[in-house]
C-alpha cells in the first residue's frame, strides 16, 4: 500500500560520516513504500529500489514469480520460480516442498551465493511462510516485497536483533517520465527509459527457442538492472553469472561466465547435496564448498564443464570485439544476446557461426550507472 509519509530520515548516506540523509519524493507527495521494520540507509534504498524494478519487469515479461539478490545497486543473482535442486537446498539448509516465492529466492541466492551475503531481497509477490524463514536463515540486510502474509512480519523483525529492515512497495506506483540526478552540484536530467522487454522485443532467429527466449528476457532484465557494463549468464530460468561495472565488456564476459563455471561446478557428484555438520553456518557451507571447487585439478574441471549445459548470455549493449564470443563459448554458451551496430558486428556474428551459437540482436542499449 502507498505510504503515508512525504520524508523519511535515513540510518545515513552512502557511509556512515555522510550522517545526514533523507528520502523524499520530488512532488512532495507520499513515498512509494512503507518501512515495516528497520531503518534504511541510502545503499539501501537503492539496492531495494533496483531490485524492485528487476523482479517487477522479470514477473511481468515472464508469468512467474521473481527474486533478486541485489548487492551495490547490482544483482548478484536473479531467478524466476522453479525447481530448487540438491545444491541449493544442501547450501540453504532447506527440506520438503517450498512456495513459488520461496524457490525465487533460493535460486537466485544460489546463482552468486558468496556475492549474496548481505543481501537485499527483492520479490516480486507477496512474502509468505516458508520465504521468511527462508531469509530468516541466511545474511541478509534486508527486504523489499509488495506485501507480506500474516505472521510474516514476526518472523523478519526478529533479525538482525531487531534491525533487519522490511519494506512494503506500493505495487501501483508509476514514476514519473523524467529522472533527476545531482552530481557535485550539477544537475541532471533525462527521459525514464521506457523500453519493456519482453518475449515479443525480441526477434526470431534460427535454433532460437522458447526457452533460450525466456531466458534471454530474464538475461537482459538482470542486465539491464547492473550496473555497466553489464552481462548475465543464463539458464533455465536463473542468472548463473552475472559480470557488472568492469571498463571492458570483455571482462564482464570473463567475469560473469567463471562464476557460471563455479555454479556448474558446485553441481559435480563430489559436491553436489555435500553434507554439513547441524549448526554449520549457511555461509561457511557456502565458503566450503567453494574452496573444494578450487581444488579441481584442471582434467577433472574441464571434463565436467564440457558436459552439455547450454546457457544464454544477454549484454546490455553490443559486444565491440569478437572476443566477447570466443571468451562465451568456452564457458558454455549457445546462445547470445547483445544489441549490435558495432563497427566489428560481422566479426561477432561470424564468431558465433563458428562457435555453433545462436546470435539474437536487440539493437538496445540498456545502461544503468
Amino acid at each position: 500500500m502507498p505510504s503515508s509519509q512525504t520524508g523519511l530520515p535515513l540510518k545515513y548516506g552512502l557511509n556512515p560520516q555522510q550522517a545526514r540523509a533523507m528520502v523524499t519524493m520530488p512532488d512532495g507527495g507520499p513515498l512509494p513504500f512503507s518501512v515495516l521494520n528497520g531503518t534504511p540507509s541510502v545503499v539501501n534504498l537503492l539496492d531495494a529500489l533496483q531490485g524492485w524494478q528487476l523482479v517487477r519487469a522479470a514477473s511481468d515479461a515472464l508469468g512467474a514469480p521473481a527474486a533478486a539478490s541485489m548487492k551495490h545497486v547490482s544483482p548478484a543473482g536473479a531467478a524466476l520460480a522453479g525447481d530448487v535442486d540438491a545444491t541449493a537446498r544442501a547450501t540453504f539448509a532447506l527440506d520438503g516442498p517450498l512456495s513459488a516465492v520461496a524457490s525465487a529466492y533460493a535460486r537466485a541466492r544460489d546463482c552468486d551465493p558468496r556475492s549474496s551475503y548481505g543481501d537485499l531481497a527483492a520479490l516480486s509477490h507477496p512474502v509468505d511462510a516458508d520465504t521468511a524463514r527462508l531469509l530468516a536463515r541466511v545474511v541478509s540486510d534486508g527486504v523489499i516485497a509488495p506485501a507480506y502474509e500474516p505472521g510474516v512480519l514476526a518472523t523478519l523483525s526478529r533479525k538482525k536483533r531487531g534491525a533487519f529492515l522490511v519494506l512494503e512497495m506500493d505495487p501501483g506506483h508509476v514514476p514519473p517520465p523524467e529522472e533527476v540526478r545531482d552530481v557535485f552540484g550539477v544537475r541532471l536530467v533525462q527521459d525514464r527509459d521506457p523500453v519493456t522487454i519482453d518475449g515479443a522485443a525480441l526477434g526470431a532467429a534460427d535454433g532460437f527457442t522458447e526457452e533460450l527466449r525466456a531466458d534471454a528476457v530474464l538475461g537482459l532484465i538482470a542486465a539491464r538492472y547492473a550496473q555497466s557494463n553489464s552481462v548475465a549468464y543464463v539458464s533455465g530460468g536463473r542468472t548463473v553469472g552475472i559480470g557488472t561495472g568492469q571498463q571492458s565488456r570483455v571482462d564482464c564476459v570473463r567475469l560473469a561466465g567463471e562464476k557460471a563455471d563455479r555454479w556448474r561446478l558446485r553441481r559435480h557428484p563430489r559436491l553436489a547435496g555435500a553434507a554439513f555438520p547441524d549448526g554449520t553456518p549457511l555461509q561457511e557451507r557456502v565458503n566450503t564448498v567453494l574452496r573444494r571447487v578450487e581444488e579441481f585439478d584442471a582434467g577433472e574441471r574441464a571434463a565436467w564443464l564440457a558436459r552439455e549445459a547450454p546457457c544464454t548470455l544477454a549484454s546490455d549493449a553490443y559486444f565491440p570485439f569478437r572476443d566477447n564470443v570466443d571468451v562465451a563459448a568456452g564457458h558454455g554458451v549457445r546462445c547470445v544476446v547483445e544489441g549490435g551496430g558495432s563497427r566489428r558486428s560481422d566479426e561477432v556474428e561470424a564468431a558465433c557461426r563458428e562457435h555453433g551459437i545462436v546470435l539474437v540482436r536487440t539493437g538496445l542499449r540498456l545502461f544503468s550507472h
